[in-house]
């Protein structure tokens, strides 16, 4: 674990690569966080059921993790990165901080 690491991306730099179709968002707060508020392009893979398996084919896109506070996508990331996939970007402040740097949201989780 000692050589994996985890960047931290900035809300802006999150929502630039995902509408420039450089980033996955995956989302890995638990489906009733997610039922409140979603993110606009995330994927859901909740991380009490975490299996790096479950992460959708990326399709030459890099993942990004998100959550909450930005807590658990760094745990994503390095389970991701322990089963030996490439998977070393988060959302910095998750879900808080992507509101708080005025990006939108989606209700429902639909």
């Amino acid at each position: 674990m000692a050589d994996h690491r985890v960047h931290d991306l900035t809300p802006e730099e999150v929502s630039k690569g995902i509408a420039d179709g450089r980033y996955l968002l995956v989302d890995v707060r638990e489906p009733n966080e997610v039922a409140v508020e979603a993110y606009p392009a995330g994927v859901v893979v909740p991380l009490s059921t975490f299996d790096p398996k479950a992460i959708p084919d990326p399709q030459g896109k890099q993942v990004v993790f998100a959550c909450r506070s930005g807590k658990r996508s760094v745990t994503a990331s390095l389970a991701a990165q322990a089963a030996g996939l490439p998977y070393d970007k988060h959302l910095a402040g998750g879900m808080l901080g992507w509101k708080a740097a005025g990006h939108p949201t989606k209700a429902g989780g639909g």
